[in-house]
């Protein structure tokens, strides 16, 4: 490990995750030397059936690649500890993700007279992203079919598995209801012998993240090294450029250093780090001149919907096979894209719903009534059957208020305050309509009836944009005022968009990383 330590790298990139891998495998394709550097293990190709929510010990979450502790959130006024799925491991979050990677809209990025935005549009436009789109596509080998509403979207390979019975009979029922069903775009090869990975890590390398995608090739062309098990406590800086970053691996502390530095640690752990590197140079954060970095926080709310279609009886399983986009803007509001779940409502689904809603509740602190859940999940399970679940992916909107609270004495502490405004509560009730009366005649019902925050989707803490003052970042993601620091993960999104922010993530990243390479003297040495 000495000799990763004691060189300087062309670059570093904190965070193994899409935004982290990604650009990590541009710079070296480059031909520049770079330095991965991930708080959590190495798993390899271990395969691990999902993020350990149940067991709340550190060493244990952070063995199974999750973030080593709860997430502790102030959520309309109340403190709750939580799991926000947030992953700790080589791939990040992304290695458990659901791989399901969409472009967002122009109107998402563009403003215009017929598509007004809220804040104003983005400052890299949709032309500007287009060929990056097309380049993660590629790298994350995306396939799927033509959205019929979008024509200037995605043109992928076909998809990577025959469409399931029960699905093909569904989206005949949603075309005659006037619904643009189409194959939802996935990251996902499905090499022979592969069962499905969603939710979970894949053994064969079937399902693309950020490991798959992104790391390995970097490793690949010799000029990439990782280190693991590894976090960064604080990045070092003078007025203009960070000098160092001090890490801890073990019992062992020391200073990694490097031409460039890349945070992409996520949309909560990005901001986290820089408050907590504030420094008599930086008082309010590192780059956090605008006073803006952890602010403007936002997820999606996700509206689950139990569909039974009546003609699926005795097809064993549920494929993420649907998507439509046809509420995705309707009169003039902001909602977004629904898709299938690849989940049937069975027990185990039933049971981390219910989980969920314990945690939240004011007898959470009461650890052996979660066992008890068991027997109403059962009962449920057994009363509504094996419906199909679909989720609308409901846009947020940035509110200087919602922001990240970096633990003063505990860096592995996410912590962060979110209230749920009434605007957010109107779209909400008019989309969960929409989406009520796009499935008719089928039976639905929704599965919860407060709003469900998805905190795997953190994103815009430290939004991009032209104005020092109205942003955190320039619109090449580094940071205003720091000559050699970039950010790569969500954080930069000033909107969250309606889709799941995976391949915006990529590409912006994908992106970046040719800024980057394109600023620097390629060192060809071999790692």
């Amino acid at each position: 490990m000495d000799h990763l330590i004691s060189r300087e790298w062309d670059a570093i990139v904190i965070g193994t995750g899409i935004g982290g891998g990604s650009v990590g495998r541009a710079l070296t394709e480059a031909g520049l030397s770079v330095l991965f550097v991930e708080k959590g293990p190495d798993l390899g190709d271990a395969a691990l059936p999902a993020i350990q929510i149940a067991d709340p010990a550190p060493a244990a979450r952070l063995a199974n690649g999750s973030w080593p502790r709860l997430l502790e959130a102030e959520l309309d006024g109340q403190w709750f500890e939580l799991d926000g799925m947030v992953g700790a491991g080589v791939g990040g979050t992304s290695a458990y993700y659901a791989a399901t990677l969409e472009r967002p809209e122009r109107h998402d990025l563009d403003e215009t007279d017929t598509q007004p935005h809220p804040i104003g549009g983005w400052p890299v436009g949709y032309n500007e992203f287009q060929p990056w789109f097309a380049m993660a596509e590629n790298y994350f080998q995306i396939n799927g079919e033509v959205d019929p509403l979008a024509p200037e979207g995605a043109v992928l390979p076909p998809p990577a598995t025959p469409l399931p019975a029960s699905d093909a009979l569904l989206m005949e029922d949603l075309r005659r209801a006037g619904m643009h069903p189409y194959r939802t775009h996935m990251a996902a090869r499905f090499v022979p012998g592969c069962e499905s990975c969603f939710g979970r890590r894949c053994p064969r390398r079937c399902k693309m993240d950020g490991r798959s995608a992104g790391v390995l090739p970097a490793l690949d062309t010799g000029r990439a090294a990782l280190l693991d098990d590894c976090s960064v406590t604080r990045i070092e800086a003078d007025a203009g450029t960070v000098t160092g970053l001090r890490c801890r691996r073990g019992d062992q502390e020391f200073t990694l250093r490097a031409r460039r530095y890349v945070l992409a640690a996520g949309g909560l752990g990005s901001p986290t780090l820089l408050l907590r590197s504030a420094s008599e140079i930086w008082p309010q954060g590192l780059g956090n001149r605008s006073g803006l970095a952890g602010r403007n926080l936002m997820f999606h709310l996700s509206e689950i919907i139990a569909i039974w279609a009546g003609r699926t009886r005795g097809e064993s399983g549920a494929a993420r096979s649907i998507s439509m986009r046809d509420l995705y803007s309707m009169d003039g509001q902001r909602f977004g894209t629904v898709q299938s779940m690849g989940l049937t409502a069975g027990y185990g689904e039933i049971l981390y719903a219910l989980h969920k809603k314990f945690a939240r509740s004011p007898l959470r602190n009461i650890r052996p009534l979660r066992h008890g859940l068991r027997v109403p999940a059962w009962l449920a399970a057994r009363t509504l059957g094996q419906a199909k679940l679909f989720v609308g992916v409901l846009e947020d909107l940035p509110y200087i208020h919602n922001r990240v609270l970096p633990d003063p004495e505990d860096g592995d502490r996410l912590r962060f305050h979110y209230d749920i405004s009434q605007e957010l509560q109107d779209r909400r009730a008019a989309f969960r309509k929409a989406m009520r009366q796009a499935f008719r005649p089928h039976r639905a019902m929704f599965t919860s009836v407060a709003p469900e925050l998805n905190f795997a989707h953190p994103c815009g803490t430290l939004r991009f944009g032209d104005d020092p003052a109205t942003s955190v970042l320039d619109r090449d993601c580094r940071m205003h005022g720091l000559d050699n620091l970039y950010v790569t993960d969500s954080s930069f999104m000033p909107t969250s968009n309606g889709v799941n922010p995976s391949l915006t993530i990529a590409a912006n990243a994908l992106r970046v990383g040719a800024r980057i390479a394109a600023q620097m003297q390629p060192r060809l040495a071999a790692v």
